[in-house]
């Protein structure tokens, strides 16, 4: 029976993940060196099509569980990208997402199945398609992000010293903080609790361990007090 939808043309819908880790006080980003054409041997994305019987949103879900094995990790969307020719198989209109996982916890025997590898952001190698334009705008949307919510913490172990903390922020930010300012504001914020472990991997004393109080930020957050306006004081070159 023809109809409106009937006379308009059909297309495949994808989704992208743009995966971020945390290692080495640097951003990493999950790669795939892709075994099917179009772009066999080339760098891309995780991706997907969306099937007819789940959501954007679950597919999203999916194509990330099917790399990390992750099913809670933090995930948001970056935008569409529909340029005709954007994608040489045939005409693709693809949601991009951008995950944030700690680089210590996700099922290693998948990525390697699927031919993944962490590359420093700093460094990345060319990729297919727009896959870059689609970094570029997630890495935009996490600053932005990131300067009103604590998504931050889903980068970080749950453990963490002030250092560790600070070096996320820098990563994230791509610019140096001040280490005093960082330290005085993070703590006023009052969402960090000290534990009585220490860390001492980097010096002898060790630097005392912190748990994110998510519970603190909710409460901070009600009464406009959160986490985000006191550490704009600390955003600041070193």
């Amino acid at each position: 029976m023809d109809n409106y939808y009937s006379k308009n043309p059909r297309f495949y819908v994808g989704v992208d993940s743009i995966i971020f880790g945390f290692s080495n006080n640097k951003l990493h980003l999950l790669l795939l060196h892709r075994d099917f054409e179009p772009g066999k041997g080339k760098w891309s994305l995780m991706g997907g099509f969306v099937q007819e019987n789940e959501s954007v949103d679950d597919a999203a879900k999916r194509v990330l569980r099917e790399l990390t094995g992750l099913t809670d990790a933090y995930m948001e969307q970056v935008g569409a990208f529909g340029d005709v020719g954007r994608d040489p198989g045939g005409r693709v209109v693809s949601i991009a997402y951008y995950a944030l996982i700690n680089i210590e916890e996700y099922n290693r025997k998948l990525v390697e199945e699927h031919h993944a590898f962490w590359v420093e952001l700093d460094n990345l190698p060319e990729l297919i398609f727009d896959h870059l334009d689609m970094v570029k705008k997630a890495i935009a949307t996490l600053r932005r992000k990131t300067a009103t919510e604590p998504i931050g913490f889903n980068l970080l172990p749950e453990l963490f010293t002030i250092p560790q903390l600070q070096s996320m922020y820098e990563a994230i930010y791509g610019m140096p903080l001040d280490k005093r300012n960082f330290r005085k504001a993070i703590l006023e914020t009052g969402t960090l609790d000290a534990t009585a472990q220490k860390d001492y991997a980097n010096s002898k004393r060790g630097a005392l361990l912190y748990r994110f109080n998510k519970e603190a930020y909710e409460k901070a957050k009600q009464f406009n007090t959160g986490m985000a306006p006191k550490l704009t004081k600390a955003q600041s070159y070193a």
